[in-house]
């Protein structure tokens, strides 16, 4: 049965490490460590987000979570609607090829394929900075059903298979990391055509500077946040080395607190960071979540196939 508690951390952490990064993004490595020396870094806010603000990857995270929820599992359309909609509202971040597909009119099952065909760099860490939601959803289905889930929620903005691995990969660590197990003892089931290039950036061995691509790449963003977890000992520590990487920082801290949260648990997010921490959702009515909605949703989402499943009250 999945942890609640370690459901909760999985949601808000990643939410925490994307605002976390969000004013770094794009920096040199470093540059965390420089403005806060002493390891204890702040929701500060900078490089227009206002302090504690998420970025499109929780604001994604959040739309997948409750098209899970309202419509009793995974509806793809339904998830690209509502992904199209967020994207035509002028989000204040969106990743170039993931606004391509969403606003290029094909349908939602075309989309990402015929982007693929004409621009074959489609192997970026998009699909990885929303799977929170989904992971913690199909946790208790089991390794296969959840990496299976995985790879179509990814497929429908990334046409590249390497993509869609990754997101799986993050899926089963997400599943082991949430029955208190450890998630960097498990191999996942990787397409054999995926497989050699994925054992690599997940080796212990592996560190961030053996990356061959940007960290705005599936690969080295996910190696990036299990190097992270691997080599730190608690979930503010991750998130900072994450952040200290430089480059994509909002995405690589967002994967790392989603692993870091699942862990080490809910409480282990920051309470300092909390009270500032929101997920504005453009296109929605002007919504904004904080960290009391965030908790909801994950809990509702852990909860799903256990609440799906028992009788009705009389």
């Amino acid at each position: 049965m999945t942890d609640i508690d370690r459901a909760v951390g999985a949601v808000l952490g990643s939410a925490a490490g994307d605002a976390l990064g969000a004013p770094f993004e794009f920096g040199l490595p470093g540059v965390f460590r420089e403005r806060f020396p002493d390891g204890v870094g702040e929701l500060c806010g900078g490089g227009g987000w206002d302090p504690g603000e998420a970025t499109d990857d929780t604001q994604m995270a959040v739309l997948l979570g409750e098209s899970l929820l309202e419509r009793g599992g995974l509806d793809l359309p339904d998830v690209f609607d509502r992904f199209r909609r967020w994207a035509a509202a002028d989000p204040k971040d969106i990743g170039l090829q993931t606004e391509q597909v969403l606003l290029g009119g094909d349908p939602w099952d075309l989309a990402a394929a015929r982007h693929f065909q004409v621009d074959t760099h489609a192997a970026g860490n998009g699909s990885l900075m929303r799977a929170a939601t989904s992971a913690v959803y199909f946790a208790a289905r089991g390794r296969t059903e959840t990496m299976d889930a995985a790879r179509r929620i990814a497929a429908l903005t990334h046409g590249d298979g390497a993509a869609w691995e990754g997101t799986a990969v993050l899926h089963e660590l997400v599943r082991v990391a949430l029955l208190g197990e450890d998630p960097l003892a498990a191999l996942a089931e990787v397409d054999p055509a995926h497989r050699d290039r994925w054992a690599t950036a997940l080796a212990p061995d592996w560190h961030p500077d053996d990356a061959t691509e940007f960290n705005g790449a599936v690969w080295p963003c996910l190696g990036s946040a299990v190097w992270a977890l691997r080599t730190t000992r608690s979930f503010e520590e991750a998130l900072a080395a994450a952040v200290d990487l430089g480059g994509d920082t909002d995405t690589v801290a967002a994967v790392t607190g989603t692993l870091a949260g699942a862990v080490y648990g809910s409480a282990a997010v920051p309470t300092r960071w909390l009270p500032v921490l929101h997920v504005p959702l453009p296109g929605f009515g002007g919504r904004v979540l904080r960290a009391d909605d965030l908790r909801d949703l994950a809990r509702a989402l852990a909860t799903a196939d256990q609440e799906r499943r028992s009788p009705a009250w009389p």
